[in-house]
């Protein structure tokens, strides 16, 4: 399934602004394995900075490094780091501010990360986007640890390294977007069934919120998805629902799609569509 790709991104691994006053961010917590961060998605539309809480939610103390990095939408909806990056993201860089940029949380602590803006004068208008990358550092092997293994010879160490990613979006002017759905269908990889549909945004500002695919008559949806996002370099996307097991075998017939804003961000309809799926 794919979150913003469709939510925000978490990875396990190694590398795996009108200037007003509002802040927008989603509220919904994610997590790898025992860092927790909220809001998974931050809006500034002012000058006026946030904060994001990281919390450890694990046994033992641990420490991250904060830092940012650049992503590029792709039409298939996934986020690919950026080598070369453009005016607009040389200039979301600039603009964004953090601080810390390492904490050490023992279990059950939370720490808060301000997030400031500091837009240049003559900045154009429209959205400029960082993601943020938190990222456990490993704990120390104990020497006594290493002092063992010296005598069996040459080994590799494969420490794993987690670390969660949050969109920090910056929008400069009066901004707007539409979207539209088309070409909904029926897709199947390795036996499983899902729904499928375009994507299209126009506008000088990203789109993002829920999409809900419902059956005339029932009232469960038959397939939903939060944080779908279309952002500003791409004009549209595939989007790929996975369906309920109970509809896998009936999924072909009538279907209303609907793309909603978040609830907090009043759950206005983006846009609707309805199609005979095949």
């Amino acid at each position: 399934m794919i979150l913003e790709n469709l939510s925000s991104r978490v990875r396990t691994g190694v590398a795996a602004l009108a200037l007003a006053t509002a802040t927008v961010a989603a509220p919904a917590p994610v997590h790898a394995n025992d860092l927790l961060v909220a809001p998974t998605r931050v809006v500034l539309n002012g000058s006026r900075g946030t904060e994001v809480i990281l919390n450890n939610i694990g046994t033992e103390e641990a420490t991250y490094r904060i830092s940012l990095e650049l992503r590029r939408m792709t039409p298939d909806g996934g986020l690919e780091e950026v080598e070369i990056p453009n005016e607009i993201e040389e200039s979301a860089l600039a603009m964004i501010r953090y601080a810390p940029r390492r904490v050490v949380l023992p279990p059950n602590q939370p720490q808060a990360i301000r997030i400031g803006v500091r837009a240049p004068e003559g900045l154009v208008d429209g959205e400029y986007r960082v993601h943020m990358l938190f990222r456990a550092i490993p704990r120390p092997r104990p020497a006594a640890s290493e002092a063992e293994s010296a005598g069996e010879g040459f080994q590799i160490r494969l420490i794993p390294v987690y670390g969660v990613t949050i969109p920090i979006i910056v929008r400069h002017g009066n901004l707007t977007a539409t979207a539209a759905i088309a070409n909904p269908r029926i897709v199947e990889e390795d036996g499983v069934r899902a729904v499928a549909f375009d994507m299209s945004r126009q506008g000088e500002r990203s789109v993002y919120g829920e999409v809900t695919v419902t059956r005339p008559g029932v009232d469960v949806p038959i397939a939903r998805a939060r944080g779908v996002a279309v952002y500003p370099e791409i004009t549209g996307r595939t989007v790929i629902l996975p369906v309920s097991e109970e509809f896998q075998g009936a999924l072909a017939g009538p279907v209303r799609i609907q793309y909603r804003e978040p609830d907090s961000s009043g759950g206005g309809l983006i846009a609707e569509t309805e199609a005979v799926l095949r």
